[in-house]
């Protein structure tokens, strides 16, 4: 079985969410805190052993006219550093609108705004990482 982890990589948290290749349906997982680089990577390692992770998908965050800034290009290192310490495969996806509609999904669960903060990165990755496996199915 393939499971895969989806990243929402921000600058003050990482969004973790999880998804396997029978149900094909993404759920967040946690919000990483980020304090360092050997932290994030402890944590990262601590999930992707847990769960059994094979593969990561983490949002590329494009310009809206589909060019890449700085932040694409931090995702861009963050992932060649991922694949390094993982020892998985780093998917890139785009996640233009992924933290719109993760605020979305929320308020439909009826979440308020201030609930959301905690979990809001998390429910992002999720939307990145369905949005890969809804594309990867075609």
């Amino acid at each position: 079985m393939m499971r895969y982890l989806g990243l929402d990589l921000g600058r003050a948290t990482i969004g973790l969410a999880l998804a396997d290749d029978v149900l094909r349906t993404a759920r967040a997982l946690e919000t990483v805190r980020r304090t360092s680089e050997v932290a994030d990577f402890a944590a990262l390692h601590r999930v992707a052993q847990d769960y059994e992770v094979t593969r990561a998908i983490l949002g590329l965050p494009l310009n809206m006219d589909g060019t890449e800034g700085p932040s694409a290009r931090l995702s861009r290192a963050f992932a060649t550093k991922v694949e390094a310490s993982l020892g998985i495969p780093v998917h890139l996806f785009d996640e233009r609108l992924s933290t719109f509609e993760a605020e979305s999904r929320l308020r439909e669960q009826g979440i308020s705004a201030r609930a959301q903060r905690a979990i809001i990165d998390a429910e992002a990755a999720a939307v990145i990482l369905q949005g890969w496996l809804d594309a990867s199915e075609a």
